[in-house]
C-alpha cells in the first residue's frame, strides 16, 4: 500500500493506493490563504503540516489495515512558495506562496545579477518563482533576511517534518530559479545573486528515489507495520503528469482547468523563455519537460456564465453538437492577463467583431475558440523549442465537454484522448512514486497511461479556418496591450501558475 499526499493552496488530499493502483481511500482538508496586502498571498506552514496529520489519520480510521500495510509515502505540493527557517529549523514568517506578485521589480533585479538566469534556470523571473522572493525579503525585511539558515519548498518543509532530513526534488527545485535545470544541481550563481549559498538549500534527489524514512513517532501514530519510505516525490505538475504516464520524451496533455497548461515531456533541457515557456526538470531521471501557461482556460467560460446568469452547461447546451465554421465574433481570454507567450499581467480580454445579428451562443462558441486559441500560442512556443507532439490526453473540468474538445482539436491540429479518469491529479502521481521509491519497480511498469475512453481528431474542414482566425487572434494582441494600460496596479508579470496549481499546475496543477 501506498500514501499520496497533494498540499495545494485551498487544500491538501491524502490517498491510499494499493498495488493494482486502486484508489482505496481518500482524505482532503481545506486550507485557507492569507492576504494582508493587495497582491500578497501566504499561508502558514503549520497549517499544512495540521491538514496532513489530519488527512492521514482520517486514512486511518477508513481503513487501519490498509495503513498498516503502507511501505512507501510520495509528496506533491504547490511549487514555489518560500518558507524560511532560522536556527533550530524555526519557521521565521508565513509562507510567501506561488501566486504572490509583490516581488516584480526584484524580477529585474535577479535578472541583472544573473544575466545568464534565463538560459541556467530555464525560465523568465517571475514574482511567482522563489528567488525574487528571498530578494523581496532580503529589501524589507532585514532582519528576518540575517536570521535565515535555509529556504524549502512547500512540500520539502512537510517532508522535513515527517523524517527530519531537508531534500528536495528536482521538478520543484527547478521552480526556485535557484537550479541549473540542464545540470540538475543547484546553481551557485542563481544563488548568490539572492545572498544565499548551497548551504542555504536542501539536498537534490530525483523524485523516484527514496527520500528519508517516516519517524518513529509518524509510524507509530499511524499504526504501520514498519516505517515507509518518503519518495523524492514532486512539484505539483510534474505529479500530475506521473499519474497521467506522461514520462516518456514526446508525451502531453492539456489541461482545461481554472488556467491550462500545455504539458510537453521532452528527453533533455529545451528552454524557450522568448515565448515565455517553462523548462523544468521532471521527477523522473534524465527526463525534463516544458509547459505552457494560460491564464484563463475554464475560468473564461465560468467569467461569461456568470455575466449571464446561468451556469456552464447551460451554455454548452445550447451549442450544436458539431460546429461547422468558426465563431463570427473573436474572443480574448486575456481575463487576468496572460503567460505564454507574452508575460503580460497587464493585458485585459476582449470581443472583437461583433455585430446586431450574433446571439449568445456564437457568442459562447468564440469563448471556447478563443480559450483554444491561446492553448494554441502556448503550443506554438513547446513547437519553437523543439518539441512536437502528436497527440495529447485531455484533463481538467472543461474536458468534460466534447464540443470544446472538439474545438480545440481542430485548432490545435492535434488528435485529442478523452480519460476514463482524468481527475488523479498530483496525490495519484505522487502514490505512483511512493511504490517506485519503495519496490524499485520500473518506472514504464508503474506509470502507465489512464483508460483513454475516445479520440477526438481534429476537423479537416475547420483546420485551416482556424488557421485564419489564428492569425487575427494574434494581431489583436498589441492592439490589446496598447489600450488596456490601466492596469490598476496590477503587475507587468503574472506569477507561475494561474491556479491551483493543484494541478495543477491542476494544480495541477496545476
Amino acid at each position: 500500500m501506498y500514501i499520496g499526499i497533494d498540499a495545494g493552496t485551498s487544500g491538501l488530499k491524502a490517498i491510499l493506493v494499493d498495488r493494482d493502483q486502486t484508489v482505496r481511500a481518500s482524505r482532503t482538508v481545506k486550507l485557507r490563504v492569507s492576504t494582508p496586502h493587495t497582491g500578497w498571498s501566504e499561508q502558514d506552514p503549520e497549517s499544512w503540516w495540521q491538514a496532513l496529520l489530519e488527512a492521514i489519520d482520517g486514512l486511518k480510521q477508513d481503513d487501519s489495515k490498509a495503513v498498516a500495510a503502507v511501505t512507501g509515502i510520495g509528496l506533491s505540493g504547490q511549487q514555489h512558495g518560500a518558507v524560511l527557517l532560522g536556527d533550530d529549523d524555526r519557521v521565521l514568517r508565513p509562507c510567501i506562496l506561488w501566486n504572490d506578485v509583490r516581488s516584480e521589480e526584484e524580477c529585474h533585479e535577479f535578472e541583472e545579477a544573473f544575466p545568464e538566469s534565463r538560459a541556467v534556470c530555464g525560465n523568465i523571473a517571475m514574482p511567482g518563482f522563489t528567488a525574487p522572493k528571498l530578494l523581496w525579503v532580503r529589501k524589507n525585511e532585514p532582519d528576518i533576511f540575517r536570521q535565515t539558515r535555509h529556504v524549502l519548498l512547500p512540500k520539502a518543509w512537510l517532508r522535513m517534518k515527517m523524517c527530519g532530513e531537508k531534500i528536495e526534488d528536482m521538478s520543484d527545485a527547478s521552480g526556485s530559479l535557484w537550479l541549473d535545470v540542464g545540470k540538475r544541481e543547484w546553481s551557485a550563481a542563481a544563488l548568490e545573486a539572492t545572498g544565499l549559498n548551497i548551504d542555504s538549500m536542501p539536498r537534490l534527489c530525483e523524485g523516484v528515489d527514496p527520500a528519508g524514512t517516516l519517524s518513529r513517532e509518524l509510524t507509530a501514530r499511524w499504526g504501520m507495520d514498519k516505517a515507509p519510505v518518503i519518495a523524492g516525490s514532486a512539484g505539483d505538475n510534474a505529479a500530475s503528469a506521473v499519474g497521467l504516464g506522461a514520462v516518456r520524451a514526446g508525451d502531453a496533455f492539456v489541461s482545461l482547468g481554472t488556467s491550462g497548461v500545455v504539458w510537453c515531456t521532452t528527453d533533455r533541457f529545451r528552454p524557450n523563455t522568448d515565448s515565455a515557456v517553462h523548462a523544468f526538470c521532471h521527477a523522473i531521471p534524465d527526463t525534463w519537460h516544458q509547459m505552457g501557461v494560460t491564464l484563463s482556460a475554464a475560468s473564461s467560460l465560468a467569467w461569461w456564465a456568470g455575466v449571464n446568469g446561468v451556469d456552464e452547461a447551460t451554455l454548452l447546451a445550447e451549442l450544436p453538437d458539431r460546429i461547422e465554421r468558426p465563431s463570427r465574433a473573436l474572443f480574448l481570454p486575456y481575463l487576468n492577463g496572460e503567460r505564454t507567450p507574452h508575460n503580460d499581467g497587464r493585458v485585459r480580454g476582449a470581443f472583437l467583431g461583433l455585430d446586431r445579428s450574433l446571439e449568445r451562443p456564437e457568442l459562447t462558441q468564440a469563448v471556447l475558440e478563443g480559450v483554444a486559441h491561446s492553448f494554441r500560442d502556448a503550443l506554438d512556443g513547446l513547437r519553437d523549442a523543439g518539441s512536437n507532439p502528436t497527440s495529447a490526453d485531455m484533463v481538467g473540468g472543461g474536458s468534460r465537454s466534447r464540443t470544446w474538445i472538439s474545438i480545440l482539436a481542430s485548432v490545435l491540429d492535434l488528435d485529442l484522448h478523452r480519460l476514463a479518469h482524468g481527475e488523479q491529479g498530483g496525490a495519484f502521481g505522487a502514490a505512483r512514486l511512493a511504490r517506485i521509491a519503495a519496490t524499485g519497480d520500473a518506472v514504464e511498469d508503474v506509470c502507465v497511461p489512464p483508460v483513454r475512453t475516445e479520440t477526438i481528431a481534429p476537423d479537416p474542414s475547420l483546420v485551416e479556418e482556424y488557421e485564419d482566425a489564428q492569425e487575427r487572434y494574434r494581431a489583436a494582441y498589441p492592439l490589446l496591450s496598447s489600450i488596456t494600460t490601466a492596469g490598476h496596479g496590477v503587475p507587468h508579470h503574472a506569477g507561475p501558475h494561474g491556479h491551483h496549481y493543484g494541478h495543477h499546475y491542476g494544480r495541477h496543477h496545476h
